[in-house]
């Protein structure tokens, strides 16, 4: 098994478009107020490479896109940033790649300079909130003011 982590290219926004259509849908996540139906997954690489303090990451594994994460300032923070569209397609999943992303753009925001990071899911997201919960992520008890996914449930934030 060949895994490849690398940052989104141009090429690549069509499969990553369809990989976070697919998962989120798999998992409810479908219509306004859900990270899918941003405006950014039409051309995800756009907005990431674009941005010297956003990242995201596409993995392949033997030669397939799977999924990917990215990492952006929340709202235009200094200070905060996002973890943003962890997305898997099944096949994927239980190999470490959720991890092994989310620790890389984490390391990515630290060099940044990012003091916290935010995320906000869905309780149906069980593995996502075992992850960040590993990742030392904690619970809030609402989600932080000028969050775009409003219909999410579970809001967590990491000090970095």
């Amino acid at each position: 098994m060949t895994v490849l982590i690398e940052p989104i290219r141009r090429e690549q926004d069509a499969k990553i478009r369809a990989i976070i259509k697919a998962v989120g849908a798999e998992f409810g996540a479908v219509g306004e107020g859900f990270g899918p139906s941003d405006p950014e997954v039409d051309a995800m690489s756009e907005h990431y490479i674009a941005d010297t303090k956003s990242l995201y990451l596409v993995a392949t594994l033997d030669g397939k896109i799977v999924g990917g994460c990215g990492l952006a300032p929340f709202n235009n923070s200094e200070q905060v940033c996002e973890l943003k569209k962890l997305f898997l397609l099944p096949e994927s999943r239980g190999l470490g790649l959720g991890k092994t992303l989310s620790e890389q753009c984490l390391s990515f925001a630290a060099a940044q300079g990012f003091n916290a990071c935010y995320l906000d899911t869905l309780s149906s997201m069980t593995s996502a909130i075992k992850l960040y919960e590993k990742l030392g992520f904690e619970h809030l008890d609402k989600a932080l003011d000028g969050t775009e996914h409003g219909k999410c449930d579970v809001w967590m934030l990491k000090q970095l």
